[in-house]
């Protein structure tokens, strides 16, 4: 075994720590990691053990997100400058002129947004309960934000019968997918079945075979007797498929399907965490409370149906 991975795994013990890794992680880390999946479940994983301390191997808005539903247990960020390019393209000023721009509307926003944005908005969603909180939650106009291309996927999901205005955020990561790279990757593997993420641009969601979250992707693999897949977003995902299912064939659509921040956090990076206990996820008591209330709203709204978080 690894000697690293020995000594994280001791500290972890001594400390009374969980590491949890998001699926677009480097796949090392999973040797570490006591849950590994989408970020809303890894915080809510955490928030169930007993555990003094949470690395969380993702970027900082997971990090704020555990902290926000484990208040009492230290939450680190192996790499406190991973951040998320979609989360950082709208601030608390700009959330307010984009409600001020559409009065009275109430406003969702995704999961992947820091909690000083959650604080200001009326009900959060990930990317699986996205059209379930939206339909359930009785308006006839919604503001979407940040990712505009997960917003108008619901819209269309929804079949117009909600209008979903939405703020002009992207995951850089997911828009480098274009149709052409869809008809290519047909002509290249016509039994292959494609699957996208809800983030990508509206016109590949509609070429792919299936479009879901991260983890609606990796169960559809599961639940599937298909052999052939192709993986239209981050590439964690196609290495972690591969690895688990070796009786089926995995293509990536495009080798550039990787998300820079998210591949920051190393094995030495979660030693040095835990070593120095550096690197600590603070929110102040106000804007906890609002976010919160923000997630809370979706636990409310997706607990009334069967269709979960």
């Amino acid at each position: 075994m690894n000697t690293l991975v020995e000594k994280i795994k001791a500290l972890k013990e001594e400390k009374n720590a969980v590491v949890l890794a998001h699926c677009y992680q480097n796949i090392e880390v999973d040797q570490v990691a006591d849950f590994v999946g989408d970020s809303l479940y890894l915080s809510r994983m955490a928030k169930d053990t007993n555990a003094d301390m949470i690395i969380f191997a993702g970027v900082s808005f997971m990090a704020e997100t555990a902290k926000l539903l484990s208040p009492e247990k230290k939450v680190l960020l192996p790499r406190l400058e991973s951040g998320c390019f979609m989360a950082d393209m709208i601030n608390v000023e700009q959330l307010k002129q984009f409600k001020a721009m559409h009065p009275n509307i109430p406003a969702v926003c995704y999961v992947n947004s820091t909690a000083a944005i959650k604080a200001e908005c009326d009900v959060c969603c990930t990317s699986s309960n996205a059209v379930n909180v939206v339909k359930n939650l009785g308006a006839n106009e919604v503001l979407f934000l940040p990712d505009t291309y997960l917003g108008k996927w619901v819209e269309a999901k929804l079949g117009g019968k909600v209008k979903v205005t939405t703020y002009n955020g992207f995951c850089p990561t997911h828009l480098r997918l274009r149709p052409e790279d869809i008809e290519a990757s047909r002509n290249a593997h016509p039994k292959s079945k494609i699957l996208a993420h809800p983030e990508c641009h509206g016109k590949v969601c509609e070429l792919a075979d299936f479009v879901g979250s991260t983890k609606e992707i990796m169960d559809y693999v599961q639940n599937t007797s298909f052999k052939e897949y192709t993986i239209a977003t981050e590439k964690g995902v196609y290495d972690r498929l591969k690895r688990d299912y070796k009786d089926k064939t995995f293509y990536l659509l495009k080798d550039t399907l990787v998300c820079q921040n998210m591949k920051w956090n190393s094995l030495d990076d979660i030693y040095n965490a835990l070593l120095r206990e550096e690197h600590e996820i603070t929110l102040d008591e106000s804007t906890s409370e609002r976010a919160m209330a923000c997630i809370n709203k979706m636990f409310e709204i997706t607990s009334k149906n069967t269709l979960g978080v």
